[in-house]
């Protein structure tokens, strides 16, 4: 589908099931709802539905938050088939204000130049993006307000090192269920180094957390339900209960929210609890330069002993060997005995989503099995 039929004020009263990016047999009677594939951390497929007004109220809420008018300009550097390119779109309708669509394969060059020469006010783009716009040291234009950078987060680093070359990005935090932005940091906060927490929670959501630590969310953008395949059959399944559990964790404060990881990736060693995504996050950060959202990930495989083991996995077209191992021993200078890495994995890369999110459980699986 193309980002201008989606301008059209028609589609967004139709009442019509439409599956993003996939042709997929369904069953009569389906919800008219726009359904999403998202197939998160574990790489397991899934279609989330969202209501077109869901959808337009979420849009509603990004914009007031990042001061869109109908004067503004959206540019549109994401596949519509994902909720966060889609949000794109619903933003310039809700706001009546311009659309500028990148439609060249993605490199950091092609795209600075197309930028430059569109007068974008504000852009979405995840932190693969981000990242290459770095390495390639393109400056942002000056029309650009606001970056908001969603699908993962985006490791401080690479942040200040965007914001040195004029890049006004802003930390977000969002899921496919929530029809895009839950949390999204302020524009105040480009006056200050940039940083990964402090995320201001949208007003078109309540957020709490559950007694494991597990964030918990309701709204009315929230998704009605998902497909669910049944003998080669997709089926309809609805959201039961007005809060919805995410699988991440997270502190809600004066400062806003601060997101910590996930409660499906923390594993037991020697009795400890430890979050693998917590120890790749202190890897980067002693790096102390830009890397990749997809040069390193720390999972964890099953040991006999200590129950579970960590490995990192880097790819060698980013960290080379002695990179690595001086990395690793840094980290194990400070670290306790139970979150030590017990053994590396060098690939040539990573397992990824179209999104460039990394699949942690296919990296997990093979490094059980590359590592034992």
């Amino acid at each position: 589908m193309e980002a201008g039929s989606l301008m059209r004020p028609e589609f967004w009263a139709e009442e019509v099931p439409l599956v993003m990016g996939e042709s997929i047999e369904l069953s009569h009677g389906l919800p008219g709802l726009v359904y999403f594939r998202s197939s998160g951390t574990t790489g397991e497929p899934k279609w989330i539905g969202l209501r077109r007004s869901a959808l337009l109220a979420s849009a509603a809420a990004v914009n007031r938050h990042l001061e869109v008018d109908s004067g503004s300009v959206w540019a549109l550097a994401l596949p519509l088939t994902h909720v966060g390119g889609f949000g794109v779109i619903a933003r310039a309708h809700q706001a009546t204000c311009g659309l500028e669509v990148f439609t060249e394969k993605w490199s950091a060059l092609g795209f600075g130049r197309w930028l430059k020469g569109v007068e974008a006010s504000h852009l979405s783009l995840v932190p693969t993006q981000v990242h290459d716009l770095v390495i390639s040291c393109i400056a942002a234009p000056e029309t650009l307000r606001a970056v908001v950078v969603g699908g993962g987060a985006l490791d401080a680093s690479t942040g200040r090192a965007a914001r040195a070359l004029g890049w006004p990005v802003l930390a977000s935090y969002g899921m496919t269920e929530a029809g895009s932005q839950i949390a999204t940091q302020g524009l105040e906060k480009l006056e200050t180094a940039y940083v990964t927490d402090a995320l201001e929670i949208l007003p078109c959501w309540q957020l709490r957390r559950t007694s494991e630590g597990r964030l918990e969310m309701r709204g009315d953008t929230l998704f009605e339900g998902w497909l669910v395949n049944e003998d080669g059959i997709w089926r309809y399944r609805p959201r039961e209960g007005d809060w919805f559990v995410t699988s991440d964790t997270g502190d809600i404060g004066p400062t806003g929210l601060r997101v910590t990881g996930r409660a499906d990736t923390s594993v037991k060693i020697l009795g400890e609890l430890v979050n693998p995504l917590a120890v790749e996050t202190r890897l980067r950060d002693l790096a102390g330069m830009p890397l990749p959202p997809t040069s390193l990930c720390v999972v964890a495989v099953p040991e006999a002993r200590a129950g579970m083991r960590l490995v990192l996995a880097y790819n060698t077209e980013c960290l080379h060997r002695e990179q690595a191992e001086s990395l690793l021993d840094r980290y194990h200078s400070t670290c306790p005995g139970y979150c030590r890495i017990s053994s590396t994995l060098a690939m040539p890369a990573l397992p990824t989503s179209p999104l460039g999110k990394l699949l942690r459980g296919e990296l997990a699986r093979i490094a059980s099995e590359k590592t034992n």
